[in-house]
């Protein structure tokens, strides 16, 4: 048979409307009742619930450890209608030192590993029980201190929050993913905590910047150091939000780079995997070993051996520290579930506001279900010395009559509860003993009542209790921070450069424009062999993690890495390869060296300037304009300025006249035409009839050695004295036989 409905009595909804209050209903469902804390116990449902069930099984830091499935039965059973598996990993979480700044449940057996936090075994294998730890949580539980509500079937009650005598959501921070939001509270020192805790009591209106001077800053369960600034981790703190910044703790011993603390939840086993695939890609060259001797008595001990002792450790570890998470930002959002049952991020001293208000609350509670306590007991003690005073006559009225509870009530004026408690007593209890014991529990309760009666009235009472519970507990549970904070400066990674071997080579150019590289400086690059047509035109000392630079005829300047040359055992290659020179020109010169050491560039017209190898190096193809050349004048090879004072220029030209003056009367330019050194009528130099053919910088110790066909002269400073004039002179004739000048060079003093 078949039910009719009336049309008036079905409800309808839009389906938007349906959809948008079941999402809502399931967001607001995951943030209160599973992924986000509460700001009093700092726990989420599971985790409170598996506290809860262990001490209702009787699993305390005294008890003997039980298997971990018997636990995670009660929990799943009673209280959290979810999976086995998710309530056992929440449990291990809460059990691994590594994760939690101070555990809650101590465990027996495999609960997992820093290199894999979910290696831990199967529940059925493992043993548990509470901590001393957890005391801070559970101690209160039963002295009227929380609101109790029934559990999922309604079988059985379960606390909505447990009375924690710390803020444990600092203490142990926590994780979770939420609809729309997130929470990630880092660990903190207990000692730290307790301490702002107090600043707060005596100061409530304290800003973040006082309670700093108690928090330096989390404190992870690891003992790598915090590098984030103080005005960052101000700034987390002040908004609620951010990242702190932690960095592995190294030595070195005996020349090894001896790696003993991780930063939070990084697995040694990934580092050593980071670091060995840099090893294989050859981007770290200096590394000669990689080896892991953690151990029982040693975690955390991953051993770098640099191939040798001139490897600077701290610029290699500041490459590791860059480009791998030996160095890691951990998220901060104090996101949590407030005393209003709303979320919200709190700064820090809201934060502490708030959990002092719940504790104040909770203390009060406890003060107020003791003193009831008392005060039923009184009663209690009051009817039993009435019974004392009266003994023969309530026994005779217990014996005699029908109703004797009734009896007594009307005779003494007493309550059902005073005459249960007579009614209740043993015959052993009419001593003459047992009225000196209540008489003496009176005292001492009622000396205890009026205790009670002040600090409830009284909030500084309540406040000095507060604090002097929360010192206590300090004493008792608090430890040195674990995570150092310091200032270090910015980690650097290695770029190509620093990556490659810090090698001698001698840089070969061609008169045809080749190039190569030989190994060492003491390469003769006359002698090498050169393509038909070709020859050697120019030959300069180099590492190959430099730059080399080539200067082509009308002053441009290109760059080329060291490291990419072809090999000396080769004739080469062109660097019209590598580079685009303007049309017509040639390659007249080359520079090498670091990028503050400094060159005479100049043309064959006289012209020139005084220019560091960094302005002159330049990542494009088509170089960059560097010195203007006259019309008609060429780029000649570069003189090297050293370090030494009292240097000179030595310039010749082709019709064999030497000019020498101090190199400090040329200017240090970037780019440009530069200044007169020799004076060479222009319309010379566009006939190419006469030319500023070479240029020297030598010191007072130097001999220049000129060649003229087979001849040669060695002039000294006192011989070249003679040519010594003003920049921008013509100069004068070299002696006869040396009209032209083929070839100079310096003879260094050592």
């Amino acid at each position: 048979m078949s039910e009719s409905f009336d049309s008036d009595e079905i409800e309808t909804i839009s389906l938007r409307q349906f959809t948008e209050d079941a999402y809502l209903n399931y967001a607001m469902y995951v943030i209160n009742d599973r992924a986000l804390p509460y700001i009093g116990d700092g726990l989420k449902p599971v985790q409170r619930r598996i506290i809860y069930a262990m001490s209702e099984l009787r699993l305390g830091a005294d008890a003997k450890y039980a298997k971990s499935a018997r636990t995670v039965g009660d929990v799943i059973g009673k209280f959290h209608p979810h999976g086995d598996t998710a309530s056992y990993e929440a449990m291990v979480l809460m059990a691994q030192p590594f994760t939690y700044r101070y555990p809650l449940v101590d465990g027996q057996g495999n609960w997992g590993a820093p290199d894999d936090p979910k290696s831990y075994a199967a529940m059925r294998y493992t043993e548990s029980k509470l901590t001393k730890y957890a005391e801070l949580l559970l101690g209160e539980l039963g002295q009227g201190t929380v609101e109790w509500a029934a559990n999922f079937d309604g079988t059985r009650e379960e606390p909505v929050n447990l009375p924690a005598r710390l803020p444990n959501i600092l203490l142990n921070g926590g994780s979770g993913i939420a609809v729309g939001m997130a929470t990630d509270i880092p660990p903190h020192n207990l000692n730290e905590v307790a301490s702002a805790c107090i600043r707060m009591l005596d100061k409530p209106r304290s800003k973040v910047k006082d309670l700093l001077e108690h928090i330096k800053g989390p404190d992870f369960p690891t003992q790598a150091e915090i590098i984030s600034s103080q005005e960052d981790i101000h700034q987390i703190y002040e908004t609620g939000k951010g990242s702190v910044k932690t960095r592995a703790v190294y030595s070195v011993e005996g020349g090894d780079i001896v790696i003993n603390a991780l930063p939070y939840q990084v697995s040694g086993t990934k580092i050593l995997e980071q670091i060995a695939a840099q090893m294989q890609a050859k981007k770290l060259p200096m590394v000669m070993d990689l080896r892991d001797e953690s151990d029982h008595e040693n975690p955390i001990r991953i051993v770098v051996v640099p191939r040798s002792n001139r490897v600077d450790a701290e610029a290699l570890m500041g490459h590791l520290f860059a480009s791998t998470d030996l160095e890691r930002s951990h998220r901060v959002n104090f996101n949590m579930i407030g005393i209003d049952g709303r979320p919200s991020v709190k700064p820090l001293n809201e934060l502490l506001s708030e959990w002092l208000s719940f504790r104040s609350n909770t203390v009060l509670e406890r003060l107020k279900y003791r003193l009831q306590k008392i005060l039923d007991r009184l009663h209690i003690l009051s009817g039993l010395m009435i019974a004392y005073l009266n003994i023969d006559a309530v026994i005779k009225i217990i014996r005699t009559k029908d109703k004797p509870k009734e009896e007594l009530i009307e005779k003494y004026k007493l309550s059902e509860i005073q005459a249960d408690a007579i009614l209740d007593l043993r015959l052993r209890q009419l001593a003459k003993l047992e009225e000196i014991k209540i008489k003496g529990e009176q005292d001492e309760l009622s000396a205890e009542r009026k205790e009670l009666e002040k600090i409830i009235k009284s909030k500084a009472r309540l406040k000095t209790l507060l604090k002097k519970e929360i010192l206590a507990d300090a004493e008792l549970y608090g430890d040195e921070r674990m995570s150092p904070v310091v200032q270090r400066e910015e980690a650097q990674a290695f770029n190509e450069k620093d990556l490659i071997s810090n090698e001698p080579i001698t840089v070969v150019l061609s008169e045809k424009g080749w190039i190569r590289a030989a190994k060492g400086n003491d390469v003769d690059a006359a002698d090498l062999s050169y393509r038909a047509g070709d020859s050697f035109l120019e030959a300069l000392p180099a590492k190959s993690n430099q730059d080399v630079v080539f200067l082509d005829s009308t002053g441009r300047a290109y760059s080329i890495p060291c490291h990419t040359l072809p090999s000396a055992r080769g004739q080469g290659e062109p660097l019209t390869g590598r580079i685009n020179p303007p049309s017509g020109a040639f390659f007249t010169g080359l520079v090498t060296g670091e990028k503050e050491d400094q060159y005479l560039v100049a043309s064959d017209a006289g012209y020139g300037f005084v220019a560091s190898v960094g302005d002159m190096i330049s990542k494009n193809k088509a170089g960059k304009s560097l010195l203007t050349v006259p019309k008609g004048g060429v780029v000649v090879q570069p003189a090297l300025i050293s370090e030494i004072k009292h240097e000179f220029v030595a310039a010749f030209s082709n019709e064999g006249r030497l000019l020498i003056f101090p190199v400090a009367d040329m200017p240090v330019l970037g780019r440009g035409k530069g200044v007169k050194i020799m004076n060479i009528p222009k319309a010379r130099v566009v006939d190419r009839v006469e030319i500023m053919s070479f240029i020297l910088v030598f010191s007072e110790v130097d001999t220049i050695l000129i060649h003229s066909g087979k001849r040669h002269l060695k002039l000294k400073i006192d011989d070249l004295e003679h040519y010594r004039g003003e920049r921008a002179r013509r100069g004068l004739k070299l002696p006869r036989g040396f009209q032209k000048v083929d070839a100079v060079s310096i003879e260094r003093q050592n």
